[in-house]
């Protein structure tokens, strides 16, 4: 196994839009290997019901995935 620093150091080599995708195909790794051990604090599970009791009183404040991730592949050009 390689040490953490040799993949580190290539990493600054990507574009953020890169690194991202990179961190979510991490993230999806993991959770495809361990789904029970990704569960959310107490702290987190209130603050996602909080998100979603806002979004219903107020759905236009919502901002779609695709106009994010072009707003980000923007900002890093």
């Amino acid at each position: 196994m390689r040490p953490m620093n040799v993949f580190a150091a290539s990493f600054h080599g990507l574009s953020i839009s890169e690194r991202i995708q990179l961190v979510e195909d991490l993230w999806d790794s993991i959770a495809s290997e361990a789904p029970g051990a990704l569960g959310l604090t107490p702290a987190q599970g209130a603050e996602i019901q909080r998100r979603l009791a806002a979004h219903d009183t107020d759905p236009s404040t919502a901002v779609d995935w695709d106009a994010v991730r072009s707003e980000l592949q923007r900002r890093d050009q």
